[in-house]
């Protein structure tokens, strides 16, 4: 079974990299690390953020903009 990839497509971001996919800052992404609301991963020490975790995210700040509304 092979899995459909698009060559544009990164699986896994460095923090820095997804503050800029998210247009926040550094530091706010660490934040949300350490409250568990952006999920990671470890490849031995580095921490690395999968595309799937930041889709998730965007999906909480989006339910929690519709319930505030």
């Amino acid at each position: 079974m092979s899995i459909a990839v698009d060559p544009a497509e990164q699986f896994l971001y460095r923090p820095e990299e997804a503050a800029k996919l998210l247009r926040i800052g550094r530091s706010m992404v660490y934040e949300e690390i350490r409250l568990g609301r952006l999920q990671t991963v470890r490849i031995g020490r580095r921490r690395l953020v999968p595309m799937e975790y930041i889709r998730r995210y965007v999906e909480l700040l989006k339910r929690e903009a519709e319930a505030a509304a």
